[in-house]
This record gives structure tokens, sequence and C-alpha cells, in this order.
């Protein structure tokens, strides 16, 4: 007799259970469908890792990336933009966008010629670039291919960019660097 009471007790208890778990399951994998669908397409979270960025990032930023942006426009001179590093694309590099397809590009006296003009973005004046590598030569021109970009590192002193390692290709590009978002003290959006 106890036995069978027992048992009609988890009878119960499973009917009345079914409904909350089917009904938890079904948001639990709604909530993950949609994370990943989110982080493949439109926003995805990094973590900065060396101080190549300072002082716009510093080591231990975490922050946003918009990967759609760029369906719409074209990246900007001056952009943030995170991408694939070219010399293993399981890597995720992120730097500032100085040179679009078709320029020509110089690095003198720290700053930036743009088919022999300085350049009038103020996030790229704000930096000091140094003449380093294969292709930042002192008085190298660099005309920067179809479908690719010339990217620095803010911190010009301390950074492996396309000075050392050349252009990004196009299809390399993941999207912009958007906000800071951790530590909170740092929480801003980036220009």
């Amino acid at each position: 007799m106890l036995e069978k009471k027992s048992q009609e007790s988890k009878k119960l208890f499973w009917q009345k259970a079914k409904p909350i778990i089917k009904e938890y399951g079904e948001s639990l994998l709604i909530a993950f469908v949609l994370a990943m669908v989110i982080r493949a397409f439109v926003v995805q979270a990094f973590k900065i890792p060396t101080g190549s960025m300072k002082p716009t990032f510093m080591e231990g930023d975490r922050i946003l990336v918009s990967k759609f942006i760029y369906k719409f426009k074209y990246p900007e001179r001056g952009d943030v933009i995170v991408f694939k590093y070219p010399e293993d694309p399981k890597l995720a590099f992120i730097k500032r966008l100085i040179g679009k397809s078709g320029d020509t590009l110089v690095i003198k006296n720290g700053r930036i010629l743009i088919d022999g003009k300085e350049s009038t973005v103020k996030e790229v004046n704000a930096n000091f670039y140094y003449n380093r590598g294969e292709y930042g030569g002192i008085d190298q021109e660099m005309k920067v291919p179809e479908e690719a970009f010339y990217t620095l590192g803010d911190n010009s002193a301390n950074s492996r960019d396309s000075r050392y390692w050349g252009f990004v290709p196009k299809k390399n590009l993941i999207g912009k660097a958007i906000l800071i978002y951790w530590p909170p003290n740092r929480v801003r959006l980036v220009e």
C-alpha cells in the first residue's frame, strides 16, 4: 500500500513537473539560439590582451564589436577595427584603420601622409607613428591594394601592425569597436 502511494506521488510529481521543465527548457533553448545568432551576426565581446592600442584601450579592457555595421557602410579612416590577423586567421587583432583601398601612405615625422597630404582625421592625428618594419620605413610610400586596409596601433612604439605584416584583406574584417563595457570606470563609447 505504501509503495502504491509512493508510485502515485511520483507520477503526480512528474505530471506537474513536465510542463515546467518543458517551459524552462524551451526558454533556455531560445535564449541559447538567440545568443549564438547575436554573436555570429550582430555584436561580439572581446578582451584587449596587450597595450598596443593605449591610450584608447588598456590591457584587460572588455569591448563590444559591431559585426553588422560594415554590411551597411564602408569602413572609415580612423575607425578602430577588429579583424582576423593576416598571418594567423585564428587570431583576432584590433587596430586603427589608417589607409583604405587605393590610398598611398607615408609615415613622416610621426605623422600620416595620405596621397601626399597630412591626415585630417583627429583620431589618426592624436598619435605619433614610428617608422618601423617592412611596410613602414622612413619615406617609404605604401599603396594600399584593392579590397585591403592599412592599420596601426595607437601605441605605435609597442604595436605589431601593418608596418610589419602588410595589409589587412577586407574579407578578414570582423567589425568595428563600439563600446568599452569593462572595467566600470572605463565604460564609454569608442570614438
